[in-house]
């Protein structure tokens, strides 16, 4: 089965943490997600409460290597997924990008011009169903 990295905004903003989960819950059609707590109401629940900045780094770059595609929803910006992003682009690793450019809103160019990353606009979650189901059947 394959395992699936979610990155989405944590500490920079979780204004779109229920689109978070409409977007995991797609995805569990396409494999075991490994980041279901992105989605989740308290992060609390995910298994943050406890850990150390330092355990939460090494325990999501050991799910992000364990990965073999990363999704990303991008619209609120975020060091962390930025991070992430990244080590997953350097390892070869396929990568998704969901942008919503509403009110005039620019997706940083080092994600949008990196050639490693496939970067798909939406509007609405309408949307992502096709999105997700096109860009996993060009990974096969």
């Amino acid at each position: 089965m394959r395992k699936i990295y979610f990155a989405g905004s944590i500490r920079g903003g979780r204004a779109d943490r229920e689109r978070y989960a409409v977007i995991i819950r797609l995805l569990q059609d396409y494999g075991e997600v490994l980041t279901e707590h992105v989605g989740l109401g308290s992060l609390d629940a995910g298994g943050e409460e406890g850990l150390t900045d330092h355990e939460i780094h090494d325990r999501d770059v050991a799910w992000l290597m364990a990965s073999g595609a990363v999704v990303a929803e991008v619209t609120t910006p975020s060091l962390g997924v930025g991070y992430e992003i990244a080590r997953a682009a350097l390892q070869g690793k396929p990568v998704l990008c969901l942008f919503r450019p509403e009110g005039g809103k620019r997706l940083s160019a080092m994600i949008a011009g990196c050639s490693g990353v496939a970067v798909q606009t939406y509007l609405t979650s309408e949307e992502l169903p096709a999105i997700l189901g096109s860009w996993f059947e060009n990974l096969e």
